[in-house]
This record gives structure tokens, sequence and C-alpha cells, in this order.
């Protein structure tokens, strides 16, 4: 008896991005399935953030294109993405700065269906009851992080690996199947890198998760399939193991020429 393949959650297929003259992304195709990390690495310049961007939606491909099969849609904008069960951190946070972390925590919830996000945080009479259970499940999130005696702190008086994980709290109030990441490990100390990993692990029991990173030593504990950026093309794919000792990937992601 044979495993059940597992299911395609996101397909990036033949995207190529042109920016005037220059070509971005050239050609690139990976896929996400369900329950799995992957890991979109290269080094800066390499068109990480474009081919993130593009995923988002906020970049249109040249050619190509994006597709969501377990949702049976393509090519989804911003402002779909989270209602159709896809979360996204991006590399500068993004925090609400003259709102607390439960405020901004709660922020996230409002994509769902009939959440009444923005009725709720007025404290109109007849929504007080619906904000209460709101804020209580904010508050559950941030104690699920480790996080929650900032909660009624500004987003500039905590330190910043932080407010990494309150972006993730934010995210992951929109219940996503899909988690897409942007380097976040950036500006994270070892403690804090090591903290981060042990909540991506986490997440992985209930959700998709696609990593856009730099940092080759915190993807690839992570992982279970990578991809290799360089000058905007694939140049490797394949498990940890497989990434680590490709000779084209030492040479143009870690300056290695043996």
């Amino acid at each position: 008896m044979t495993d059940t393949p597992a299911k395609s959650v996101l397909e990036v297929s033949g995207v190529s991005v042109h920016f005037g003259g220059l070509l971005a992304l050239d050609n690139v195709s990976f896929s996400v399935s369900s329950n799995e990390i992957v890991g979109l690495i290269g080094p800066n310049g390499a068109g990480k953030t474009t081919a993130f961007n593009v995923i988002c939606g906020f970049i249109a491909p040249t050619s190509g294109q994006i597709n969501f099969p377990s949702l049976g849609k393509s090519s989804l904008r911003p402002n779909q993405l989270a209602h159709n069960g896809i979360a996204r951190t991006l590399q500068g946070v993004g925090l609400f700065t003259h709102q607390s972390v439960i405020e901004n925590v709660m922020a996230g919830a409002q994509s769902r269906p009939g959440s009444g996000f923005w009725t709720n945080l007025l404290s109109l009479p007849s929504s007080v009851r619906s904000e209460r259970i709101l804020r209580n499940e904010a508050m559950q999130m941030l104690d699920r992080l480790g996080i929650v005696e900032f909660a009624n702190e500004l987003p500039s008086a905590i330190p910043y690996g932080i407010t990494k994980k309150v972006s993730v709290a934010r995210a992951l109030m929109t219940n996503p199947s899909l988690l897409l990441l942007d380097e976040p490990a950036s500006g994270l100390d070892e403690g804090e890198l090591e903290s981060f990993a042990a909540l991506i692990q986490e997440l992985k029991s209930s959700m998709s998760i696609l990593l856009v990173e730099h940092n080759m030593d915190f993807v690839m504990p992570l992982v279970e399939q990578l991809v290799v950026l360089s000058f905007g093309q694939v140049i490797a794919s394949g498990t940890p193991q497989e990434i680590g000792s490709n000779q084209a990937v030492l040479e143009a992601y870690l300056g290695v020429d043996e």
C-alpha cells in the first residue's frame, strides 16, 4: 500500500518578471504541499522578495502563473489572501505603531468572514460581547507564542524579536492553511532564532509554510524542501542534505569555488 501524495497548496509555475530591461525572475517554478515547510533561499538580490510579492499579488508576473490548487484559484490579490486562508508576514514587521500589541493581534481577525473587527474595535454597545471574545482569543494567541506579557505595550517599546512574534500572532488570527514568512530571521539574535525556529516547527502540524530567507543556517534544520535562487533563476531544489552538497549552491550562494 502506497502513501497518498500530499496535495499542493501553492504552485509557482514558470514565473518570470521583467522590470523594464531587468529580468528579476526567470522561469521560476516550485510548489508547497500540505503541512510542508519549504524554504526559498538565496543571497541578497537573488529575487526572493520579488517571488514573495508575486505570490502575494503585489506584483503581476510577466509570464507564468501562481496557483492555489487546494482552493481552485490562481493569482489572488493581496486583499483576497486572508479570506482564502493565506496569511503573510512582511520583512519590515508592519505593525500599527500607535496601537498596542493586543490591538495589533486583534486586527488580524479583520479579514475573517463575519468578524466585524472595526465595529468591535469601536466598542459600540451592540458589539461589546464580540469585542471581548475577540480580545480573549488574541490573548490566547499571545500566550501560545509566549509573549502575553507584552499585550498592552506599543510595538516601539518591545524588543525587535518580540515584534516578529507579534506579526506572526496577527497573521495566525486569520486561521490560515498557508503561512508566508518573508525574512523572519532577519535582525534576531541567537536565542530569538532558536525560539522562532521552535514556533515554526510547531505551526507545521496545522498549516503549510513558505519561508523566504537568506539565513541558510536558520532554514536548513526546519524545512523538507529548499529552492535556491540566484540572479532570478532556480539553480537548485531538493532536500537540505542535497542542497548542502550542491556545488552550484556553494559557488553562487556561499561564495565557495572549489
